[in-house]
């Protein structure tokens, strides 16, 4: 059975991957951010169209491992239609997931998004893939606080 929903979850980051999610510019954005993983050479550039403080879009670009880019692609689908305080919450979580492979502070609120990124919470077992995955998130967060770049260092 593990081995099973490991084969799925594999499968789930390649389809990711090879064919990413809201992989386009938001030529209407209201923030935006780079990112770059020196270790890896993953950049990206994501962009958001607030409108208030709910995540109304995102679109993303870069050039990144199927890892790196399947992280984004679940990250914007699992942000839009967010507020930005539980976009801030969502990236807190995902980044624990992705270091230490569990979510201790994964309350009911958003357990249904934290579902959908447990795939990724395998990269917990190669430490340098770490950055891959949260690469999109420390470039959310920088977008979200009106930063210009992120870095995944």
């Amino acid at each position: 059975m593990f081995d099973d929903l490991r084969d799925l979850y594999q499968e789930l980051i390649l389809d990711h991957g090879r064919k990413p999610r809201n992989f386009r510019r938001l030529d209407d954005a209201t923030n935006h951010a780079r990112g770059d993983n020196p270790m890896c050479g993953d950049r990206m550039e994501l962009q958001l169209k607030l409108s208030g403080d709910v995540v109304e879009d995102l679109g993303f670009q870069g050039r990144g491992c199927a890892i790196s880019m399947a992280s984004a692609s679940l990250m914007t689908e699992t942000v839009k239609g967010k507020t930005t305080a539980q976009a801030h919450a969502l990236s807190d979580r995902f980044r624990a997931l992705a270091m230490t492979g569990t979510c201790p502070d994964c309350g009911a609120d958003l357990a249904d998004e934290m579902e959908r990124l447990q795939p990724l919470a395998g990269v917990h077992e190669f430490p340098s893939r770490v950055k891959c995955a949260t690469l999109a998130w420390h470039t959310l967060n920088a977008a979200l606080e009106g930063s210009k770049e992120a870095s995944s260092e």
